[in-house]
């Protein structure tokens, strides 16, 4: 339990660190819906584990109801997500994010509808999603991506590059 209270000091430390408009930790805690969905969904997260389905989906409905994100309580991720702006963001049942990310408003890690069993994307480490992309079915996106603005992403993305529009990588590094 003590972990995951530590998880949400890390996330708190985070958006302070990231997001220049963030004054402390206690604005961080108490005004950003990004936090906030956090909370709930690490709460979520738990009972899920613990097989109480109903539960884990009503405690993230109602994190949903006052944050406007959904995040499934069967999505995994990381450490230190920062949401920034998350009204619209939806993050399905399968999907992975790992450490260090950022996830900007209307981005949907979806399924395409096609897939049984693994329907959603993983997502790798240090990788920025920028707002209203669509990241769509069982694909990875590789560590140290950013994901340009209202891009859709159905192929597998390598690690490091920058992909805009539609599955098309602009920057090596």
């Amino acid at each position: 339990m003590f972990r995951v209270f530590y998880e949400l000091y890390e996330d708190a430390k985070n958006i302070l660190k990231k997001d220049p408009a963030c004054r402390s930790i206690f604005e961080a805690v108490l005004l950003y819906p990004g936090f906030l969905v956090l909370v709930f969904y690490r709460l979520a997260n738990f009972l899920y584990k613990h097989k109480l389905y109903f539960l884990a989906r009503l405690i993230s409905q109602i994190g949903r109801f006052f944050t406007g994100i959904e995040i499934h309580p069967g999505a995994k991720i990381g450490r230190r997500l920062f949401i920034d702006h998350g009204m619209g963001i939806v993050i399905g049942e399968t999907s992975t994010i790992g450490n260090d990310c950022i996830i900007y408003h209307d981005v949907t890690l979806g399924g395409t509808g096609k897939d049984k069993y693994k329907r959603h994307p993983d997502i790798g480490s240090n990788v920025m999603i920028g707002a209203g992309s669509k990241v769509l079915g069982p694909i990875k996106i590789g560590n140290n991506v950013k994901v340009g603005a209202n891009s859709t992403i159905l192929k597998d993305v390598p690690d490091n590059v920058t992909v805009v529009g539609y599955d098309r990588i602009i920057d090596k590094k």
